[in-house]
Order: C-alpha cells, then structure tokens, then sequence
C-alpha cells in the first residue's frame, strides 16, 4: 500500500492548481501555499498589463478535463484566463488546500531524520516551521520581477519620469499624453508598446537587443498552431536521443527539411516586412524556436508603418531628465519606462547549498524530465517544463511526479538513470541545441509531443496516441486525449 503523504504546494498559479490536484487525488494531504491574495499566478489581475492575451489557442491553453468556455476568442484575454483558473479550481474543490497570503521563506532536510522537508512559513509577518513529506515547487518561471537598473534613474524620477516593470503597467492611462519608451523585444514588450500607441502617447519608442524570429497569429493565412504544434513538423528539428538510425534518416532529409525552413522564413520575411524594419534574424528559424519565440503582438508591424512606434535596436546607457539614452548614442524623449524586461529565474527559498546541487555553474538546471533532481529527495517541480501549450505540460509532469513521489512509475529511474539522463540532456543543450538553453534549459518547446512520449512511457499509459495516425501526426496536442492518455494508466490511493 502506498503511504499517505503530507505535501506541500508552493504556488498557486496554473503549475500549483494542477499539483495540487494531482496529490489530492491520490489522497494525500495537501498544503498549498499561494503568496498572493488570489490564484492565478502570472493572470492575477493586479499582475496584469492591458490586453494581455495567451500566445497560444485556448484549444491548447487548458486542462485536460476541462475545455475553456466556446464564447471565448480563440487567443483569451487575461481575465479570461484568471476566471477559466477560477473555474478549474472550483470545479475540484482546490481552494480548500490552500493558504493565501502565505510565503515560504526557506526550507531545509528535517531535523530528525525523518524524510522531507522543514519550510519556513510567513503569515501576515509570523513565521512559524512546518514539516513535509514531499515538496511540489510551483513557482514557474515568472515568479519574481527582473529589475534592471540604470544610471541617473533617480535624477530622472525626481523630475517626474516613471519606471515601471511591464506586471505594473496596469492603467492604459499611464501613457496618455506621454513619450512612453518600452525596453524589450518579447511579446510582453510589443503587448505594451501597441497598448501605448492605441491610448493615447505622445509617442512609443521600443528598445530591443536583438532580431528574433517573431511569429504572427496567422502565416500566409493558416493558424500557426496548424504549423509549429505538429508532430510531423517537431520530427524537423534536432531532438534529444536520437538513436543510429534516426540519425541516418535525418541526415537523407536535412535538404528537404533545410527547403521548409528556408520557406517559412521567406513567408515571414514577406508578411512581416522584416528587411524593411532591419529585423531579420541572424540564426536560421529551425536553430531558434523554443519558449521564448514571441507571437507577433496585432498592430505591431502596422503601427511600425504609422509611424506610432519607432523600433531601435540597442539598450538604455542612462537616464536624463525628460529621456533615455541609448547605447546607439541616440536620446529618446521619455517619461514612462516601460521594462518588459521578464523575470528572474529561480528558487530563491531553497538554500544555496541544494541550489547549487540543481542548478549548473552555466544556470542550467540539473533535472530528469524537467521536474526532479537526485540530491535533491522527497522534492520536485511542476511548471517547469515550460512549452507552448503550458498548462497541458504543467498537469503531465504533475501526474508524472505524484507517481514518482509514491515509486508508481511503470520506468521509475533509479539514481543511476537519473543522473545519466540528466547529463545527456546538459551536452545536448549545450552543443547540439544551444537553443534549448533559454530558461536554464526549462523548456521542452517545441518538442512537446517527444516529452509527453516520454512522461505518459514512465507512468504506464497503455494508450499514448490518438487512433487517427493522420490526426495524431499533422494536428496539435488535443488536451482532452491526454486526459484519455493519463486515464489508461495504472490507477491507485495512497492511505
């Protein structure tokens, strides 16, 4: 029989509801801790720019055993998302598991002995300790604010200018009448700098380091979720594993291969207008596509052509009053910064002596299937597989980690495995796919169906693929399959 477990939830967003599920389900105790006064993660509302939307289709944006409502757009806004998460953790009584407005500050191996953890907790500025069995780490990727800081910033605030993170770039009233200057070329940055340019600026300039294949709703009229979430399409790029035989064939189609890429960026080239704007990227697409490729925000290239966003590739050197100068040496009238410049990855409640055991000297993270490491026991992370269809992922490797923690893996690694696997996938990022770096390597994008081959193999799925080979090979991930997928594993309850 498997023992009942007491398991502790860090986080509340997509990652920690779908943990929190997972673990309840099969009856252990669930403590979920959530910072904030609400769900949601990176959707709750006060986190929020306008017009946030997802980057991908609300078909691949959901749960498995539960679809987003039919009278929501295709790309959902933010309260949208929040009020579909709402909707999830009422639909399985999650609320019940979790403490609000509650931090853990740090945490460490128990005093005596036993197995688990000892987290120290912060309610309303109390600290207190409290003992685990297991540790779900659900704090993603956008957990805390990446602040950039430059020169004369001060000076430039006492006369007035504003400095803001793109989460509390929340009044689109902030850039009425303002000369709004946007640092960062990711889609939160282009969310931004179009939302400036719609309400009201004065003008929109935005700072960007370098060219990055950006990918629009719609390529040459087709759904870009018909063209980069195939099975058929993920097979073309460099995989991890590849065994002789695999490797023979790629090489038989690489020129083939090589004439679609070259074809996609062409089309991207033309639609976009990219040698108009000087945004061409330097790498070729097939090396550059992983979590953080941006959708192209609408309007964007558009407002390029109005003339209400000027681009400029460079970063801030300093700030003046009244404006920003660049490291082109051009100055920019400004009186909102705008840093959409992300956020800090990492796990800053657990000690460094373990982070150091997790996380590479190059930052990248030492884990087996993106979600434990072996020196770090009776602890694993949810939401760390980042993709594009990110809480799919988050509820794979949450239903993958609930067996591991109970030894119910059909494949349950052993240290050895683990440790094997974990060094494998390091050389791969580091000299086959420099790409598949980005994020500490926490991204399994855009190999989504190979990392859920591989989750639904260790779990004992006996039913891995939808029946139509066509479907299954030329369409993108169907969540509610994978709920049929995970169903046909082998079932059980602790306690």
């Amino acid at each position: 029989m498997v023992e009942r477990k007491k398991v502790a939830v860090v986080g509340g967003g997509v990652s920690g509801l779908a943990a929190a599920k997972a673990f309840d389900e099969r009856g252990h105790r669930v403590v979920g801790f959530e910072r904030s006064h609400d769900f949601g993660g990176v959707w709750e509302l006060s986190r929020s720019y306008p017009d946030v939307q997802t980057q991908s289709p609300k078909e691949l944006y959901r749960f498995t055993d539960l679809a987003m409502p039919e009278d929501y757009p295709e790309w959902p806004k933010g309260p949208q998302v929040h009020a579909y998460l709402h909707s999830y953790a009422d639909r399985h009584d999650l609320a019940r598991l979790f403490r609000l407005n509650t931090n853990v500050v740090t945490m460490d191996r128990r005093a005596d002995g036993k197995s688990g953890w000892t987290l120290t907790i912060d309610e309303a500025g109390h600290q207190r300790h409290e003992g685990f069995d297991f540790v779900a780490v659900c704090t993603g990727q956008f957990s805390d604010k990446n602040i950039l800081e430059f020169p004369g910033q001060d000076n430039f605030v006492a006369h007035g200018g504003r400095i803001v993170h793109s989460s509390d770039y929340t009044d689109p009233d902030l850039a009425q009448g303002k000369d709004v200057v946007v640092l960062g070329g990711s889609k939160s940055a282009t969310d931004l700098a179009v939302n400036a340019s719609k309400n009201g600026a004065k003008s929109v300039t935005m700072v960007y380091r370098e060219n990055v294949w950006r990918i629009p709703y719609f390529v040459g009229g087709i759904n870009f979720k018909r063209l980069l979430y195939m099975r058929a399409q993920e097979q073309q790029f460099n995989q991890w594993g590849k065994g002789p035989v695999q490797r023979v064939v790629a090489a038989i189609l690489k020129p083939l291969v090589w004439a679609n890429f070259r074809g996609l960026e062409a089309l991207l080239k033309t639609q976009l207008g990219l040698k108009k704007w000087d945004m061409v990227p330097d790498e070729p697409i097939e090396k550059t596509v992983s979590c953080s490729v941006p959708i192209v925000t609408p309007g964007l290239f558009e407002a390029f052509k109005a003339g209400t966003i000027r681009p400029v590739r460079g970063t801030f050197d300093h700030y003046e009053p009244g404006q920003v100068v660049l490291s082109t040496g051009d100055t920019v009238p400004c009186d909102v910064a705008a840093l959409a410049v992300g956020w800090k990855l990492g796990v800053p409640m657990i000690p460094e002596a373990y982070r150091a055991k997790l996380i590479a000297p190059d930052g990248q993270y030492r884990v087996y299937r993106l979600s434990v490491n072996p020196d770090l026991p009776d602890m694993g992370f949810v939401g760390f597989n980042s993709s594009f269809c990110t809480v799919l992922s988050a509820e794979m490797i949450a239903n993958w980690l609930v067996r591991y923690a109970d030894g119910q893996l059909a494949n349950q690694p052993s240290d050895a495995d683990m440790r094997s696997n974990i060094e494998m996938m390091l050389n791969w990022r580091r000299n086959e796919r420099p790409a598949a770096q980005v994020y500490g390597g926490l991204c399994s994008a855009p190999f989504h169906f190979k990392h859920f081959d591989e989750v639904l193999a260790d779990i004992g799925a006996t039913k891995r693929k939808r029946d139509n080979p066509l479907a299954e090979q030329f369409s993108y991930p169907d969540a509610a399959s994978y709920g049929t997928f995970l169903g046909s594993a082998p079932q059980y309850h602790a306690g």
